[in-house]
């Protein structure tokens, strides 16, 4: 009996020295500074701030518009050939993009798909920042001539003769106008890039000018009810800061391997990404020169050069008469620079969350593979125009390869039901 006994302990001692030991080379190789720490900390997704209220919008936190929006946000009628939806460039499956080098509705736009999964929390939309609210980004696609087509008159007419949406539209906003008399309010009619409809609209009366482009602001109204329900949730690298902030070696060690957790590492360190990827978002919201170089043939895109001017004078922004916030404290606006060195070919910074599932890269998807982009950042080439932020890294292949690694762990589903990422049923 002592003998058994004392192989137990033995094997017991042997245990406990083996978790230990495991625990130790866990701790070691986990190990950060406090300043990485205070890093990790701004970058995870527990320290996300509640989504910022938008007083231009009126309803943006109403559960009723939210549902309405979702019903629009889907519905393929809010295009000139009954085919196109918000839906159909922002894929829920592709973390609500599409997957194409360039966004394709009724033709083909100039710019890749940006997701919007997060997009509540920034002050601008689009590559070019020339929204400033994600109410008024949402009525840019819905009027352009390559993406949905249609026009205001149009989606009014469909408001007021669908029983559900009428319903639903006046529970929130008030009762619609008439719009039966054809000579007021013809079957298609705005200001887009179409001789027939411009001159249609341009011939309405400007109060029913005005009254159409109030229905049009409230419908991106109602589908940024919707968008801002679309938040990011917890990732493999979010578990994984958990456990650092916890001071859960072991955890961390399960969580994230050597090569993802060495891509960490050079994301906050050396790669010096988080000057421009920074908060819970892994956006700092703004635009940075980063040395792409015009294609060929089309016309240079000039970035926020041109969409600083393009949000100044926009129709639906911040002080206009369709914004709920009477108040008019645009303070974005108020402070906005009109020029700025970065701002010629400067696009804006997307999130790096869902980054493995929004290929291809750049505003103009010119690079189809997460690598391809990396080694751009890599080399930093010279911008040709303009000036570029990029100097280059020189990483290795297996250094590239682990940050590779590393962003492959910032994917996760919205923070929603699964109801919101499907058609509603009726």
């Amino acid at each position: 009996m002592k003998l058994w006994g004392l192989v137990f302990l033995s094997t017991a001692i042997l245990s406990l020295f083996t978790v230990s030991t495991h625990a130790a080379e866990a701790l070691h190789r986990i190990q950060w500074t406090k300043s990485e720490v205070e890093s990790l900390r701004g970058l995870w997704i527990g320290s996300i701030a509640k989504t910022p209220a938008d007083k231009t919008n009126g309803v943006a936190d109403n559960a009723r518009a939210a549902r309405f929006g979702h019903r629009l946000f889907f519905d393929t009628r809010l295009s000139s050939d009954g085919q196109v939806a918000c839906a159909t460039c922002h894929l829920p499956a592709l973390a609500f993009t599409d997957g194409r080098k360039l966004a394709r509705g009724v033709g083909t736009s100039g710019r890749n798909t940006m997701t919007i999964i997060g997009a509540a929390y920034s002050p601008w939309l689009f590559w070019d920042g020339r929204k400033d609210s994600l109410w008024s980004q949402a009525l840019g696609p819905m009027e352009s001539v390559v993406e949905h087509g249609g026009d205001r008159v149009q989606y009014a007419h469909l408001v007021s003769k669908d029983a559900q949406y009428r319903a639903e539209y006046e529970s929130l906003f008030g009762p619609l106008p008439d719009l039966s008399n054809a000579i007021r309010f013809p079957s298609s009619a705005g200001p887009v890039d179409d001789d027939l409809r411009r001159a249609a609209w341009e011939n309405m009366a400007p109060r029913d000018r005005t009254s159409i482009s109030t229905i049009f602001a409230n419908l991106g109204k109602a589908i940024a009810a919707y968008e801002r329900l679309l938040a990011p949730s917890s990732s493999q690298f979010d578990h994984y800061v958990k456990a650092i902030l916890t001071k859960d070696a072991v955890l961390a060690k399960s969580i994230m391997s050597r090569d993802e957790e060495a891509g960490l590492r050079l994301f906050i360190g050396p790669g010096r990404c988080i000057q421009c990827h920074n908060s819970p978002l892994m956006t700092n919201n703004s635009f940075h020169n980063i040395g792409l170089a015009d294609p060929e043939h089309p016309p240079p895109d000039k970035g926020r050069l041109i969409g600083v001017k393009q949000v100044l004078r926009d129709e639906f922004n911040c002080r206009s008469r369709h914004s709920d916030d009477q108040s008019a404290s645009c303070r974005e606006l108020d402070f906005i620079k009109i020029s700025d060195p970065h701002f010629d070919r400067g696009f804006k910074t997307p999130t790096l969350r869902n980054v493995s599932k929004t290929a291809p890269y750049m505003h103009d998807g010119r690079f189809s593979t997460l690598g391809t982009a990396l080694r751009h950042y890599n080399k930093a080439p010279r911008q040709p125009v303009g000036q570029t932020e990029l100097t280059p890294l020189d990483f290795n292949k297996k250094e590239l390869s682990q940050l590779e690694k590393f962003l492959r762990t910032l994917s996760s589903a919205p923070d929603v039901e699964p109801f919101w990422l499907e058609p509603p049923e009726n």
